[in-house]
């Protein structure tokens, strides 16, 4: 039986201060009157009103005097999004009957699902109705490439239409994405300051990490502001042309803020979701073409040719379904891109390469400009065959840094990167050649480290494969922001040999 708020009595709203993430949750002690009265349990759904408000939570019992039986407590996540005061007068009730679960269950079981079915399950996870159980649920049902062509269109579209979509006016809006695997490879902020500067339109949103050390929005993070509003967006684009904002903050897609987390938490990364996830964000930013980069190498996230070509197509067919213009660039996922691993780290990179530093990264600038030139070329700036040499001549002019730090500027101000005071560093055992690295592990080693939420973070890569180095030479530095975690990535690189493949050739053999 549903009972409305009306109906029972109010408990009085109290601030726990408990971080559940981003799942609203509520406390009850299990003795309190509502509990015996309504039937609740330990995680039920809960719906909770205050005044005109209400949000969904999951329940949680206290048996402690934490709380007074005519309390309910709010985490940090529940009490934001019911926007409550102290001591306000709150009533629960039993949540309707989620009606898409139905939907998710069939999907477990194979089943396609058509337009209304996904329309229905994203608008109920945008209104906070599906606990975090029901969102791993709907995640790992639609992994493992069981989702095909016209439900990533599908799903795509639906999580357009549940948040806000940008419309610039403009014919032609641009934007780039690496499908990821690659560590290191934060091209972004280089590509979008070329392509500004030559007058383009590139309101850049980005995600932060799902399964990587860092993303573009963590590494950007440790320079500027990210967490832009859609009217600062709006301005930050009309006097610079671009931007490099975190996309979570505008509420372009939310649904698919809300499944990275879970996501993240899985460690699970779904090809379709990951279209989805791509082009949902594009579309809502008001893109009107945009490049994917998709790195292919032995221990990238795709591994094969065969892959690639598969992903590309799927992106295309995607694109042409949504009149999306898209073009796919397939670059080399040998090896990570650049020095720096982790969202400050990068970011030194970053400035090194705009500021043509002697001693940059040459890998990351030229795959920056590769990028940039394919972008150019593919919206009639630049000639065939032009674009990289056009790109690299506006990063060696200064324009490119010029722009970037107008960007930075304008986005609250440019600051600089933290560094971490730990470190350790892994010295070669014998003179040798570098003949492979393991990008997830790699990967690895820097999340253990502190990577993306301890910003400073990650590892400083000294070597590439085919290096010849001598004995005692550095072949990475991990960096920390405190001992433990630091204790947790070398004992990991100390286990897990293979995460740099070295040769037992003396420096100097063929």
């Amino acid at each position: 039986m549903h009972f409305t708020p009306e109906k029972m009595a109010p408990l009085k709203a109290c601030r726990l201060g408990i971080d559940t993430h981003h799942e609203p949750t509520l406390f009850l002690r299990n003795d309190s009157p509502i509990c015996r009265s309504e039937g609740f349990d330990s995680l039920s759904r809960v719906r909770v009103n205050c005044g005109d408000r209400h949000i969904i939570a999951s329940l949680n019992m206290v048996s402690s005097e934490l709380l007074d039986p005519s309390q309910a407590g709010f985490s940090e996540s529940a009490w934001e999004r019911l926007d409550a005061t102290p001591n306000a007068d709150v009533w629960l009730s039993h949540p309707r009957p989620v009606q898409s679960l139905s939907h998710v269950r069939a999907k477990v079981y194979g089943h396609e699902l058509n337009e209304l079915q996904i329309q229905s399950i994203i608008n109920d996870i945008v209104e906070g109705r599906y606990a975090d159980v029901h969102l791993a649920a709907f995640i790992t049902a639609c992994g493992d490439e069981s989702l095909n062509d016209r439900e990533i269109t599908a799903l795509t579209q639906a999580m357009v239409n549940a948040g806000s979509r940008i419309d610039w006016g403009l014919e032609r809006v641009i934007d780039k994405h690496c499908v990821g695997g690659l560590p290191g490879n934060r091209t972004t902020p280089i590509v979008v300051s070329i392509l500004t500067a030559c007058g383009l339109t590139v309101p850049k949103t980005s995600s932060r990490a799902i399964t990587s050390p860092a993303g573009t929005a963590d590494t950007m993070e440790t320079l500027t502001d990210v967490s832009l509003s859609l009217e600062q967006m709006r301005q930050v684009v009309g006097t610079q042309g671009g931007c490099l904002a975190w996309g979570g903050a505008m509420r372009l897609s939310p649904a698919d803020d809300l499944l990275i987390q879970v996501e993240r938490a899985l460690d699970i990364d779904s090809e379709g979701q990951l279209i989805a996830s791509v082009l949902s964000k594009k579309l809502a930013a008001g893109a009107t073409h945009v490049l994917i980069d998709i790195p292919v190498g032995p221990t990238a996230k795709v591994r094969s040719q065969e892959a690639a070509d598969k992903l590309a197509q799927s992106f295309r067919n995607v694109a042409d379904n949504l009149g999306l213009q898209l073009k796919t660039l397939m670059t080399d996922g040998s090896q990570p891109i650049g020095r720096g691993i982790g969202p400050a780290l990068e970011a030194h990179d970053i400035l090194a390469v705009l500021k043509n530093k002697p001693g940059a990264p040459a890998d990351l600038r030229e795959r920056a400009c590769q990028i940039a030139g394919a972008m150019l070329e593919m919206t009639g700036e630049a000639a065939p065959g032009e674009g990289e040499r056009h790109a690299q001549s506006v990063i060696e002019s200064g324009a490119a840094w010029d722009k970037f730090y107008a960007i930075c500027t304008a986005q609250g101000g440019l600051k600089h990167p933290p560094v971490a005071p730990y470190r350790y560093a892994l010295i070669a055992p014998h003179d040798c050649r570098v003949t492979g690295i393991d990008n997830r592990q790699l990967a690895k080693v820097a999340k253990l480290a502190g990577a993306p939420a301890d910003p400073a973070a990650g590892i400083e890569l000294h070597v590439k494969i085919g290096d010849t180095v001598e004995q005692y030479d550095p072949l990475l530095t991990i960096h920390a922001e405190n001992a433990g975690e630091l204790n947790y990535a070398v004992e990991y690189l100390t286990d897990h040999k293979l995460v740099m493949t070295l040769s037992e050739e003396p420096k100097g053999q063929p």
